[in-house]
């Protein structure tokens, strides 16, 4: 993956100006109140936030300039050259008391944002700023205090305390500008202005989406998380990153007496500060009554029932009846004697293991060691199968290489932004918000997707395309952008091969031959494509939308070609990025943990890479590529007969049970292996089915490194200890490998993470040999590839060559495959599965967060207005939905963004099991299934399943004794 070159560094222009009478430099275009703040000169200040546009309206940060009547705000007013400023001029500082005095007279008696160092400073920066200043109230001032506002507690995640508002505004500038939710606003005049939401609704009413960007913002606590009313002393404060999506916010917990409080948003490369509802409020997975605190083993002659698993789901605490509590020496002697046993009795490719895209790298890479090296074979794979396998095949084969070409925050720079298959408000809300600032300065979104979802708000075109017709409109786009001449032609001959027959493929697909088939207009199709081509920048986002169909590599492939032949790669605002879905999708398939790849994508088939790695870990390795996820379902359940049957299976962190299509059979397969072991938190679906499950560590609990949707390795730190036995994750891998016969010796805190990574680091040492564990610890975060230590990392790749051997784009021309299984008389609607904005991957963390649940507690199928009256059904009704693998019964919800003929459920929710439904049809290039189409039936009626009880509210104790 090539660096950028090298950009000459244009110094910014300065002006000179005096400040409480010293000479000082501001840069041009610089206010006062940065200038001084960078010369050690701090003024008071309320409504001002860093990064936020200055408002100027609370008028604490007034300063006296010479030869002007009225004081000016430093905030919002620009330094010029010979200006003289007096920020602490008698009467500046008078001003900027009384200030201070007034609006400290309106505070309640009783605070709610105390300072986390000082318990008296119960108004947060208001109170700190008095002190500071040496304001007391008057007593007549405290007398004339405003009527004051009852609270308003009506949203789980939130307190609205207006008696504390000042007013300044921020919160204003946090929902609509930076976050672009538009919920606060500003209404009334006079004494009777407030803060407000929607039409005045209560907060828990209104159409917030509990992002928390206001409760962050507030200096006074007039908007508070409810896990922080009351004292805001801490223990510590400990940085870490979120451990939901893919875009890697940068996070500090806050923690007091072993737990987590609340969380903040850290100023890191993806986020900025900001944080969505799972990022801010999802934390408390942690401390779940649920978790798992002790090794369990089946109780002899209990048997492994798919059929049983919905009963035993329902209540946790009937574990007991299946498993029994022991110590780590017995869970782990026989885990590791009998996978051993089956590995020696029925050779190396009986056995395989599933790793984890929400752990960190460092398990990622021992775990793939480990199936290598201790189990003999390959047959290692991760979540990644089911979310961007298709997407990595296609950039392997196209431009060399399976991670992003740009930022996702790179769209600040985009003329247009052309987001496929994607829901980025409800996936990677923060990427969205980039999309929305963007939106807002002129940049022209393009959401193309079977579904309008939130962000065809801010869109210029929306092309809502036929479900399973994504080649037949990309190759329109393409087919125009060749036709009118619109093609980049230097960057094609210098950069591009195989042009001639992507050409030579296009011709049969004019948007006029293909409008009937994908739903677009041809006028519409047209006036993308020019678009995308002529726009300064051009930027392709896209998701699992593209990537879970059968055709879901030559999805890609599309999306490669229209970049190339515009030329819209290798510069800023362009390019191509697949947006991963989980915390660490990136890095684990980074670390080898793909059946075909060792680490950094090196083809375990290849003989100079196979003998490098033999070398390098000195154990001899299989030189053939491993089974896939659902391949090795398929091969749990092959006859005894046949030599690469799976018998036993490692599972960390994974939900196969829940995760993989059509799980009837998924359950089936895990069910009739002879050993399963399972490594987790909670009492997965797929634990339930387990011989022997082995209690982890949440995310909080551990330290390592993981990489986000940009490129970017960040580090996080233990916040707090885990409950009961649990281990960390990465020491239950190395006594697993000790049973297997491997000598580890990762000497070290946190069961030697420093030195797994220096090893893993040395094998991806192409693109991280210049992010050293010390330089993390540093930096929390550094973008690759970086080669050196002095190397910032290449946040934009692409702009001299590719990756492939030639240096060039390979183009591979597609054509139309329908999916595997289309509507009939009998299934005719479309059944599209995907993640909601609350809720993430399997459920198992999200929905046992109380105000995540509180938020989404009930499954739900999204239907257009028209099918739910062709149906005689409103919001709430209950449907049955069934394909030919499976049904479920479910509560519908209105949603317009929901074609015709298709209904969409989340998978997160066991009691309605979307992938019980889902197709395991593959892609045949990247081997991933088609969640995103199938053939459903829906009829009126059904009994919904209970719910599993994961909430807070009704949780019990699971692995205590």
């Amino acid at each position: 993956m090539n660096a950028p070159a090298k950009l000459i560094e244009v110094l910014p222009q300065t002006v000179e100006f005096t400040l409480d009478g010293k000479t000082v430099h501001a840069y041009e275009g610089e206010t006062i109140f940065k200038a001084a703040k960078r010369h050690g000169v701090d003024i008071p200040h309320l409504c001002y936030k860093d990064g936020y546009r200055p408002d100027g309206n609370c008028r604490a940060c007034v300063v006296e300039v010479k030869g002007e009547r009225t004081l000016a705000p430093s905030c919002c007013r620009n330094a010029t050259a010979g200006m003289e400023v007096q920020a602490n001029s008698e009467r500046a500082l008078k001003s900027q008391k009384m200030v201070l005095e007034m609006l400290l007279s309106d505070m309640p008696d009783t605070g709610y944002k105390w300072n986390e160092q000082d318990e008296s400073l119960q108004h947060g920066e208001l109170s700190d700023w008095a002190a500071r200043m040496h304001v007391e109230v008057r007593p007549e001032l405290k007398a004339l205090r405003r009527e004051q506002p009852k609270a308003d507690v009506s949203h789980p995640a939130m307190a609205v305390n207006l008696d504390a508002c000042i007013q300044c505004k921020r919160c204003v500038r946090a929902c609509r500008e930076e976050q672009v939710n538009d919920v606060i606003g500003y209404a009334m005049r006079g004494s009777h202005s407030e803060i407000v939401f929607d039409l005045n609704d209560p907060m828990g009413d209104s159409t917030c989406v509990a992002c928390g960007e206001c409760v962050q913002a507030c200096p006074t606590g007039a908007l508070m998380p409810k896990t922080q009313i009351g004292s805001q002393l801490v223990d510590k404060k400990v940085d870490s990153v979120c451990p939901f999506c893919g875009v890697g916010c940068l996070i500090t917990y806050n923690v007091k007496d072993n737990v987590i409080l609340s969380v903040d948003g850290r100023d890191g490369p993806a986020n900025h500060n900001r944080l969505c509802v799972k990022g801010r409020f999802g934390f408390d997975y942690a401390h779940s009554p649920q978790r798992l605190t002790k090794p369990l083993i089946r109780k002899e002659g209990v048997g492994k029932d798919p059929a049983a698993l919905e009963k035993l789901n329902r209540n946790t605490a009937d574990w007991s009846e299946v498993f029994r509590e022991a110590s780590w020496e017995e869970a782990l002697a026989l885990s590791g004697d009998t996978l051993r046993g089956l590995r020696d009795t029925h050779g190396k490719k009986a056995l395989a293991g599933f790793g984890s895209a929400k752990g960190s790298n460092e398990e990622a890479y021992l775990f793939q060691k480990l199936v290598r090296t201790g189990f003999g074979s390959n047959n290692v794979d991760h979540c990644t199968r089911l979310c961007h396998a298709s997407s990595v095949a296609a950039l392997l084969e196209g431009v060399g290489s399976g991670a992003v070409s740009n930022q996702v925050n790179d769209v600040e720079h985009a003329g247009l932004i052309f987001v496929i298959g994607s829901n980025p408000t409800a996936n990677h809300p923060v990427a969205a918000t980039w999309m929305k600032n963007a939106a807002k300065r002129g940049a022209k979104i393009v959401l193309a997707d079977p579904r309008i979802t939130d962000i065809g708000k801010h869109a210029w075109r929306t092309l809502q395309f036929k479900a399973d017709t994504d080649v037949a409109m990309l190759n329109a786009l393409i087919h125009t952008v060749i036709e009118e001449d619109l093609t980049d032609r230097e960057f094609i001959r210098e950069r591009a091969s195989n042009f001639e027959a992507l050409r030579e493929n296009v011709k049969a697909y004019s948007p006029e031959a293909m409008a009937p088939i994908c739903g677009i207009p041809a006028e519409t199709l047209r006036e993308v494509a020019r678009e995308f081509a002529k726009a300064k920048g051009a930027m392709i986002l896209w998701g699992m939308g593209i990537s879970q169909h059968v055709h879901g590599t030559d999805n890609a492939r599309c999306l490669i070609a229209l970049s190339t032949v515009t030329g819209q790669i290798g510069k800023p605002g362009s390019g191509l990025h697949p947006l991963r879905g989980q915390n660490n999708v990136q890095g684990a398939s980074d670390a080898g943990l793909i059946p075909m790849m060792f680490p950094n994508y090196q083809r375990v088939d290849n003989k100079g890479v196979h003998a490098w790695f033999e070398d390098f870990w000195k154990t001899p390795l299989d030189d053939k590529p491993g089974y896939t996820v659902v391949e090795i379902m398929h091969k749990a359940l092959a006859p005894d007969s046949d030599p690469h049957k799976i018998r036993g299976m490692y599972v960390m962190g994974e939900n196969p049970a829940m995760s993989d299509p059509d799980l009837n059979h998924a359950r089936h397969a895990l069910a009739s292996l002879s050993h399963l072991v399972v490594q987790d938190i909670f009492m997965t679906e797929t634990a339930w089915l387990a011989d022997v499950v082995l209690p982890a560590t949440a995310w909080p609990e551990k330290t390592g490194t993981v990489s986000n949707t940009d490129r970017m390795v960040q580090m996080g730190k233990q916040a707090v200890q885990a409950p009961g036995d649990a281990k960390p994750d990465l020491w239950i891998i190395q006594q697993l490998a000790k049973r297997m016969g491997l000598d580890w010796n990762y000497e070290g805190e946190h069961a030697g993470v420093a030195a797994v990574y220096e090893e893993m680091r040395q094998a991806m040492y192409a693109v991280i040999s210049g992010i050293t564990w010390e330089r993390l610890e540093r930096e929390s975060s550094v973008t690759y590839p970086c080669l050196g230590a002095d190397d910032p990392g290449a946040p934009t790749v692409f702009i001299d060559r590719f990756d492939t051997p030639n240096g060039r784009v390979n183009l591979v021309p597609a054509d139309i495959i329908p999916a595997n299984e289309r509507p009939d008389a009998d299934y005719p609607f479309v059944l599209i599965t995907g993640r909601q904005l609350e809720h993430w991957h399997t459920g198992s963390m999200t929905r046992r967060a109380a105000v995540l649940d509180a938020i989404e507690p009930m499954a739900t199928a999204s239907m257009c207005g028209a099918d739910l009256a062709a149906f005689g059904l409103v919001a709430g009704d209950v449907v049955t939905v069934q394909s030919r693998r499976g049904s479920v019964a479910i509560h519908v919800r209105r949603d317009d963004g929901t074609p015709q003929g298709a209904v969409f459920i989340p998978f997160a929710y066991y009691e309605a099991a979307a992938n019980l439904m889902t197709n395991a049809a593959l892609d045949p290039f990247g081997k991933i299934p088609e969640f995103k189409y199938c053939a459903v039936a829906i009829r009126r009626g059904g009994q919904p399943a209970a719910l599993p009880g994961y909430g807070t509210n009704d949780a019990v104790d699971v692995g205590q004794g």
